[in-house]
């Protein structure tokens, strides 16, 4: 059966970002069952899922609640459309309960299938805002490069990782990129330095553009996968500051760091800040059925309403609104709230402190991280900062590596480590984390191409 479905998968499935041609030749890993944070391969391995599925299975694999919850909806109302001002009663409570636990006045809720079309959704709604005020002009958008802002054509381009565009005729012209906070690697030093670095050059960009011209300023909280890059404490603050002193919207895209995954619901509640929109997905539902969400401020939904009148707003998906998506992230919620989110922070903390216990080895050149969203970055020389070379293959060796050893993370190109696992971890299952990578950087330590370029 596993090979049968090896090359079923090879013949027909089309993996998301992935090399198509390797993946031919490496065949696919086929998940059969998961619990808590432990999945199970074909094989019969039991690995634990130190990224939770895609930064995603926030509550963890298993809940019978929330199957029953997404059961109990198909039986009675499988699905209600949005249009023609009809609704069902999942969707109504769940934008309420949103709108409560979110920050400031983001009382308004559209609700998309996910985070590509939650971005692309903020997209078109600040056309419109902008319109709306009379001044359409206003239709350049800025972001924020190693940023990730979903893979429809328009949040691709306002993605700011090259693999994203290669090929596919992006970022447009209207989107524009200033550089990364990246602490590890900035030329500039120190946090109020970077901050006030990064400020001088929105500054500077915003001028570039006109002032009259920029519409909203797009960041993660914490940019997750150009390598979970966190910024100095105030950074997102002081590009809030920015923004409003210009009129100029702030998105900010939680769709990674949303429900937990930093600790609060929201990690904009780290840094005490309210945007005007907020993009969220992934940890809404715990992956567990596709959804993903935009909050609107007050001033934002008001201004697009009477901009509209009486017309419809031209924008909507047929499976916005999903009950059993609703009814499914209700649940989700109600685990959260009962014991999840105060958990996870308490693992948060053992998986930082674990993972800064690595900075003793010879590969470990940085860990950052807050809450359950961390990174380990591989260097060869631990003073130069070098990072390890692309013929040792970092995204698919070490992945690999981590395989063998029972544990899924996230490897990227440049040779970092992603975690973010299940909030649901118990001490026991974050140590076995750290243990692991621990011993896949002893392995990776004694590969002859790895030991001839370190220091």
């Amino acid at each position: 059966m596993q090979n049968s479905l090896i090359e079923l998968d090879r013949q027909h499935l089309i993996h998301p970002v992935s090399s198509f041609q390797g993946h031919e030749a490496r065949g696919v890993r086929v998940l059969t069952s998961a619990k808590g944070a432990t999945v199970t391969d074909a094989e019969g391995r039991q690995l634990l899922d130190g990224f939770a599925g895609l930064w995603c299975v926030n509550a963890g694999y298993g809940h019978e609640s929330v199957v029953q919850a997404a059961a109990a909806q198909m039986r009675t109302l499988p699905y209600a459309t949005g249009y023609f001002d009809l609704g069902a009663e999942a969707p109504i409570k769940l934008a309420a309960a949103l709108a409560e636990r979110s920050p400031g006045d983001l009382n308004h809720i559209y609700f998309s299938l996910g985070g590509s079309d939650a971005v692309d959704s903020t997209i078109r709604f600040i056309r419109y805002y902008w319109h709306s005020k009379g001044q359409p002009g206003r239709d350049q958008f800025i972001s924020v490069a190693q940023g990730y802002h979903g893979s429809t054509t328009m949040g691709a381009g306002l993605t700011a990782l090259p693999g994203f565009h290669e090929g596919f005729g992006v970022p447009y012209d209207w989107q524009h990129k200033i550089s990364s906070h990246y602490t590890y690697r900035n030329p500039v030093q120190g946090d109020q330095a970077i901050i006030d670095a990064s400020v001088a050059e929105l500054r500077a960009k915003i001028a570039q553009i006109g002032e009259d011209r920029v519409a909203a300023f797009y960041v993660e909280p914490i940019q997750g996968s150009g390598g979970v890059l966190v910024p100095p404490k105030g950074w997102i603050k002081a590009m809030r500051d920015t923004c409003a002193e210009f009129d100029i919207l702030f998105v900010a895209d939680e769709v990674i760091t949303g429900f937990g995954r930093t600790g609060p619901i929201f990690a904009c509640e780290d840094e005490g800040i309210v945007p005007d929109l907020m993009t969220t997905a992934k940890g809404l539902t715990s992956g567990y059925v596709p959804m993903g969400a935009v909050f609107m401020r007050d001033h934002v939904y008001e201004t697009i309403a009477e901009g509209a009148g009486a017309k419809a707003v031209g924008h909507g998906f047929t499976y916005s609104a999903h009950p059993v998506s609703a009814a499914v992230a209700i649940e989700v919620l109600s685990l959260y709230e009962g014991g999840l989110f105060e958990n996870g922070v308490k693992a948060g903390k053992r998986l930082m402190d674990g993972l800064n216990e690595l900075r003793d080895h010879p590969l470990v050149g940085d860990v950052r991280g807050r809450g359950m969203l961390a990174a380990v970055e591989l260097v060869t020389d631990k003073e130069k900062k070098t990072p390890l070379p692309a013929s040792v293959q970092p995204a698919t060796r070490l992945f690999d590596r981590a395989w063998e050893q029972g544990l899924i993370i996230r490897s990227f190109a440049q040779g970092i480590f992603g975690y973010a696992p299940p909030l649901c971890c118990t001490q026991a299952e974050i140590d076995q984390i750290v243990a692991r990578t621990r011993k896949v950087l002893d392995l990776t330590l004694e590969d002859a191409d790895v030991r001839k370029v370190l220091a």
